[in-house]
C-alpha cells in the first residue's frame, strides 16, 4: 500500500496501480480515452493529465498522464491545478478538431464517453473554421453500424478487438492526424465478440446495428438486471425496453463473471423477444374423433383457457410434466409441483442428461474447483479436451484468451513492468504465453496462441486425458496399445500442467462422449492427488439452466415419451420445450398423439406448441423473473424488465411457474392465490440440498435503499404519459412489482452511492456511458461493492471416489460407415437466438463437413450435395471440405437443420452413411 496527496487530502492506494487506476477507485474523476481497466495503458489521448509534484515544498510541478505514471508511496499531485486543467480542456477541443459535433443525431447521444469527458474538462466552445477531414464509412455487417469521423483515435477499438479478443481483420491504417479504423476492404466484422467494440468506442464511431433498426436514447429505455440465456456462461445483462420491446442488451458488470464484456449471441440474439409471430393469448385446439386437431386455434380468456386446460387434465390417469433447461428453476419446480416429482421430466434427452448428472458430480468429487471465468483468466496451464470454446461458450473462450495471454504480465514482473503498462507487457511477450493444449475434431479460432492443437476422434481425444491423468499420477488407469506420438502429447501436458500454478482442464457436453467428460475428470483427480490446491476443472453444458436442472432433478425426455408411447400415461404438460429439436419428430409425434390432453407452455410458436390441445403464453426472460444456474454452478436471478400488458392490454402473457401455479389452483379446484417470487424460490431451495444455498441469492422483494425501491428508469425517463395515448388518454398507474425491489418507473433508488448487488443500469452524476460502472465497483476493475450478483452451488470438497477405469478403444476408420458428429456454432447452434434476424444474417448455410481424403474417396468436390443417412433420416447438405477433421469423421453443424434431428441434436455422436447427394443444394428440387 502507498500514501497519495491529492489536492490536499491524504489517500491509502494500492502501490501497483497508476495514478489514474488509483483515483478513479477512491471515486475522483478524472478525465480519459484511450485507458480501459481490461486494457490497461497505452498513453495515446492525453487527456487524463496532472499535475505531480517532487514533494510538499514543490509548488511548481510538472505535468504526467496519470495513466502511465505509477502510484509512489508520498506522492503530491493535483487535478484541479489550473495548469492541468487548462492542458486537458486544449487536448479534448485537438482531439475534437475533426469531430462533426453531431450529438443530436449520433446514437451514442446521451450514452457517450466523449460527452462526459468534453463536459468535465469545461470545453464548450468550438473555435475551429476550416475544413474538416471527412471519411468514407464501411459496412460492417448486421451487428455494427460505423461513422469514422467522429473518431478522436483512441485506439481502443484495435486494442480490444485485435489484442484482447483475437480479431484479425479491423485495423488502424494511416499515420499522423489521418488513422481510419476500420477493415482492408468493407464487410462483415468476423470476431465473435465484435458488439463489444459499442461499450469499448468512448465516441460514436462502432454503434449497435441492431438498435439503430429501432432506435430509442438511453435515458428512455426501462432496463432490469438480468442473465443471458443463450447459452450456460452464465453473462450478466442489461436488457432495455421501450413501448414493450427488447431495444437493446449492454453488458452488465460481474467482477466474478464477464467483466466489461459479452459474446456477439448475447448481446443481439434477443430478436426471439420481439417476434410478431409469438403467442400472445391463450390458444386452444379441438381435437377431432380421429384425434386430429383443429388447423386453426381458438384464442381464450385466462380464466377459460385454465378451466379448459384443467378439465382436460382431470380426464387423465397420469399427468406427465416436461420441464425445460432453457426456463428458470422456479417454473421448472413449479411444473415439478403440479404433476408430482414422480412424474416430471427434465425434457432433457437420456444420453445429454447422464452426461449432465456426471458433470455435476465430478464438479463436487474430484477435488478441485471450478473457476469463475475471472478465475479462468489466471490460469496459467490450460488442457481443453474436445470443446471448441469460441463456438460452445464464447465467454469461457474470452477468458482462455486471456489466461495464455497472462504471461506477458508475468514477463513483465519479473523486469519490474507492472502489467497496466500494456504496450511494454505487449513488446516484451511477443509469441509468449501460458500453455495450451488444444484437442479438438477440427480446427478453432484459439489454435493460434496454442502451445499444440491436435486433431482426433472423440474417441482419441479421451484417450489422450486419460493418457495425461496417468503421465500425472502412475497409479490412474493407463490406456492400451498408446501410439508413440500421443503418449508424447500427454507427457507434455503433464508436465505443463504439474509446472503450473493454477493449472485448468476444460472439457464438456459438445461431443456428446462420457469417455471426454471421465478423462477431464481422471486428469483433474490427479492434479488434486499431486497437491494442486489452485487447479481448476470447467465443464461446458449447452443450455443455460442445464446444469439447474441437473441439480433439481427428473427424468429423462426419453423417458417421459415411453410413458406416453405404452399408455401409461395419457396427459402431459410441456414447458418451454420443443421436443421435435431433441428427438426424432416420428418419435415425438407418436407419443404426443397417444396423450389425451397436452399443455404447452412457451413464448415461441414451435412445432410442440402448434400440436397443444391448449398453449399459454409464457413470458421470455424479458418479461419474467426466475433462477439459472450457470457452468460454474453459479445461481443468479434474472428480473423482468417490463410488464407486455402495461402497454399491450390485449397480451395475456404470463411467467411460465405463474401459469403453473394457476393451473395446479385449477385443477385441484382450490382459490388461485397470489404467489411471491421469493417464498418460490425459498420452497425451491428446499428441494435438493445442493440448492440450499439459493436464499442467500438474491435481496428480498422487501429490500429498500431509504425507503425506496429500486428503479428500472433513468431519471430522466420521457414520455410516459404519452406512451399509451393511443390507447387511452387517461395514464394508469404504473405496474406494481410484488417480486422484487424494483419498480416499473423512474421513481426509485438509482445511484451509486449506496452498495448493491443488482444494478439495473450504471449512471452516475457525470457518466452517463458504460464507464460509469467505474462508480460501482471496489476498485475499478475489481468488484462490485455490494459483492458481485450470485451465489455459488459448487463449493470445494475433499476428493471422493476413484479413477474412471473404463477407456475407449482409439478410432478406427471403417469402409462404409462414418462416424458423425456434431460441431458447435455459436450463430445458429441455440434454439433461440436462432429466431433473431441479426443472428440469422450471421449463421452460415448448414453444410457437412469431410475431410479431404474422404471426399476424395467419395468423389465429393466442395460445395456438392451430400446424402447423409443416420438412422431412419436420410437428408442432404451440400459439402465442406475441411483441412483439418480427421479421415472417417464427418461433422454436422449443430441446431442448424432442426428437420434432421436426432442426427443433428447436439451432443450426439452416431454412425452413418455418407454419399454424392442427389438434390441440387441451391433450389431443393430433385435432379433428373
Amino acid at each position: 500500500m502507498a500514501t497519495i496527496h491529492v489536492d490536499g487530502n491524504d489517500y491509502e492506494v494500492e502501490d501497483s496501480d497508476n495514478l489514474l487506476h488509483a483515483c478513479l477507485s477512491l471515486g475522483l474523476d478524472i478525465p480519459y480515452f484511450c485507458w480501459h481497466p481490461a486494457m490497461g495503458s497505452v498513453g495515446a489521448c492525453r487527456q487524463c493529465a496532472v499535475k505531480q509534484y517532487k514533494d510538499a515544498d514543490d509548488d511548481r510541478g510538472m505535468l504526467v498522464m496519470s495513466c502511465m505514471a505509477p502510484v509512489k508511496d508520498d506522492a503530491y499531485i493535483s487535478i484541479a491545478d489550473d495548469e492541468a486543467k487548462a492542458f486537458r480542456e486544449t487536448v479534448i477541443e485537438w482531439l475534437m478538431v475533426n469531430h462533426p459535433h453531431d450529438c443530436p443525431v449520433c446514437e451514442e447521444g446521451g450514452h457517450c464517453h466523449l460527452q462526459d469527458m468534453t463536459v468535465m474538462t469545461g470545453h464548450d466552445r468550438r473555435r475551429y473554421r476550416f475544413r474538416k477531414r471527412t471519411h468514407r464509412n464501411q459496412n460492417l455487417g448486421p451487428f455494427i453500424a460505423h461513422e469514422m469521423n467522429r473518431c478522436i483515435t483512441c485506439y481502443r477499438c484495435t486494442r480490444f478487438y485485435q489484442d484482447y479478443a483475437g480479431g484479425e481483420d479491423l485495423g488502424a491504417f494511416g499515420a499522423h492526424d489521418n488513422v481510419y479504423f476500420g477493415r482492408y476492404e468493407e464487410g462483415t466484422l468476423e470476431s465473435e465478440f465484435s458488439g463489444n467494440l459499442t461499450e469499448v468506442c468512448p465516441t460514436g464511431v462502432f454503434t449497435d446495428q441492431t438498435h439503430s433498426d429501432h432506435y430509442t436514447r438511453k435515458w428512455d429505455l426501462q432496463f432490469a438486471p438480468s442473465i443471458c440465456h443463450q447459452c450456460a456462461a452464465g453473462c450478466n445483462i442489461s436488457p432495455g425496453e421501450r413501448y414493450g420491446d427488447i431495444r437493446r442488451i449492454e453488458n452488465r458488470y460481474n467482477g466474478d463473471v464477464n467483466g466489461y464484456f459479452l459474446c456477439d449471441r448475447g448481446r443481439f440474439g434477443y430478436g426471439y423477444v420481439n417476434r410478431q409471430d409469438r403467442p400472445t393469448r391463450p390458444e386452444w385446439r379441438q381435437r377431432s374423433h380421429e384425434r386430429a386437431l383443429a388447423e386453426s386455434p381458438t384464442t381464450l380468456e385466462v380464466d377459460a383457457a385454465l378451466d379448459c386446460a384443467a378439465d382436460s387434465l382431470r380426464g387423465a390417469k397420469r399427468i406427465i410434466g416436461i420441464g425445460s433447461p432453457r426456463a428458470s428453476l422456479e417454473s421448472n419446480h413449479m411444473l415439478a409441483q403440479l404433476v408430482g416429482e414422480a412424474n416430471f421430466s427434465t425434457g432433457i434427452e437420456a444420453g445429454e442428461l447422464t452426461r449432465i448428472r456426471r458433470m455435476q458430480a465430478l464438479n463436487r468429487e474430484t477435488g478441485v474447483a471450478t473457476p469463475s471465468l475471472r478465475e479462468i483468466e489466471h490460469a496459467d496451464a490450460v488442457l481443453v479436451l474436445g470443446e471448441d470454446l469460441i463456438q460452445s461458450a464464447a465467454r469461457v473462450g474470452l477468458s482462455v484468451r486471456q489466461a495464455v495471454r497472462g504471461k506477458g504480465a508475468e514477463l513483465g514482473a519479473t523486469r519490474g513492468i507492472p502489467d497496466w503498462n500494456a504496450e511494454a507487457i505487449k513488446t516484451i511477450a511477443q509469441d509468449a504465453g501460458h500453455p495450451l493444449f488444444l484437442a479438438t475434431p477440427e480446427a478453432t479460432k484459439l489454435d493460434g496462441i496454442a502451445a499444440h492443437a491436435w486433431r482426433a476422434a472423440p474417441q482419441d481425444i479421451a484417450r489422450l486425458g486419460f493418457a495425461v491423468a496417468h503421465a500425472l499420477d502412475p497409479t490412474a488407469p493407463a490406456v492400451a496399445d498408446l501410439e508413440a506420438e500421443l503418449a508424447r502429447l500427454a507427457e507434455r501436458c503433464a508436465d505443463a500442467l504439474l509446472a503450473a500454478k493454477r493449472p485448468l482442464v476444460i472439457a464438456g457436453d459438445s461431443l456428446g462422449d462420457m469417455a471426454i467428460i471421465e478423462a477431464a475428470g481422471n486428469v483433474a483427480r490427479a492434479l488434486a492427488r499431486r497437491q494442486k490446491a489452485e487447479a481448476g476443472l470447467t465443464l461446458i453444458r449447452r443450455e443455460a439452466n442445464s446444469v439447474g436442472l441437473g441439480l433439481l432433478g427428473g427424468e429423462s425426455l426419453d423417458w417421459a415419451l415411453e410413458r406416453l408411447e405404452h399408455g401409461d400415461a395419457d396427459g402431459v404438460v410441456i414447458l418451454e420445450n420443443d421436443l421435435y429439436t431433441r428427438l426424432s419428430a416420428a418419435r415425438v409425434e407418436a407419443a404426443l398423439t397417444e396423450a389425451g390432453c397436452v399443455v404447452v407452455i412457451d413464448h415461441q410458436r414451435t412445432t410442440t406448441w402448434e400440436r397443444a390441445d391448449i398453449g399459454l403464453p409464457a413470458g421470455t426472460f424479458a418479461e419474467s423473473d426466475g433462477t439459472l444456474v450457470s457452468l460454474e454452478g453459479r445461481a443468479q436471478r434474472f428480473y423482468q424488465v417490463f410488464d407486455p400488458s402495461y402497454l399491450r392490454p390485449e397480451s395475456r402473457i404470463r411467467e411460465s411457474w405463474r401459469w403453473l401455479h394457476a393451473l395446479k389452483a385449477t385443477l385441484e379446484r382450490q382459490t388461485v392465490e397470489t404467489i411471491v417470487l421469493d417464498e418460490l424460490t425459498e420452497a425451491v431451495a428446499g428441494v435438493a440440498p445442493a440448492l440450499a444455498a439459493l436464499h442467500r441469492n438474491t435481496p428480498e422483494s422487501l429490500f429498500r435503499i431509504h425507503g425506496l425501491k429500486l428503479a428500472r428508469e433513468p431519471h430522466r425517463y420521457s414520455g410516459r404519459t404519452a406512451m399509451r395515448a393511443n390507447l387511452d388518454v387517461n395514464e394508469p398507474r404504473a405496474s406494481v412489482d410484488l417480486d422484487t425491489p424494483f419498480a416499473f418507473s423512474m421513481e426509485g433508488y438509482s445511484g451509486y452511492r449506496e452498495p448493491r448487488r443488482e444494478v439495473a443500469f450504471a449512471w452516475a452524476p457525470g457518466w452517463n456511458s458504460p464507464q460509469a460502472w467505474n462508480k460501482f465497483q471496489d476498485e475499478v476493475g475489481g468488484h462490485l461493492r455490494a459483492g458481485d450478483p450470485g451465489v455459488r452451488l459448487f463449493p470445494v470438497q475433499p476428493a471422493s471416489g476413484d479413477y474412471c477405469a473404463t477407456l475407449p478403444d482409439a478410432f478406427a476408420r471403417s469402409e462404409h460407415e462414418w462416424q458423425i458428429v456434431d460441431l458447435p456454432q455459436l450463430f445458429g447452434g441455440d434454439e433461440m437466438s436462432r429466431r433473431a434476424e441479426p443472428i440469422q444474417a450471421r449463421m452460415a448455410p448448414p453444410r457437412v463437413a469431410l475431410s479431404h481424403a474422404d471426399a476424395a474417396r467419395l468423389g465429393i468436390d466442395a460445395g456438392a450435395p451430400v446424402s447423409i443417412t443416420v438412422g431412419e433420416a436420410t437428408f442432404v447438405l451440400s459439402a465442406r471440405l475441411s483441412p483439418s477433421l480427421p479421415n472417417g469423421i464427418v461433422g454436422l453443424p449443430a441446431g442448424s437443420v432442426p428437420e434432421a434431428a436426432p442426427a443433428l441434436t447436439p451432443g450426439t455422436i452416431r454412425r452413418g452413411r455418407v454419399a454424392p447427394g442427389a438434390r441440387d443444394i441451391g433450389t431443393g428440387e430433385a435432379r433428373s
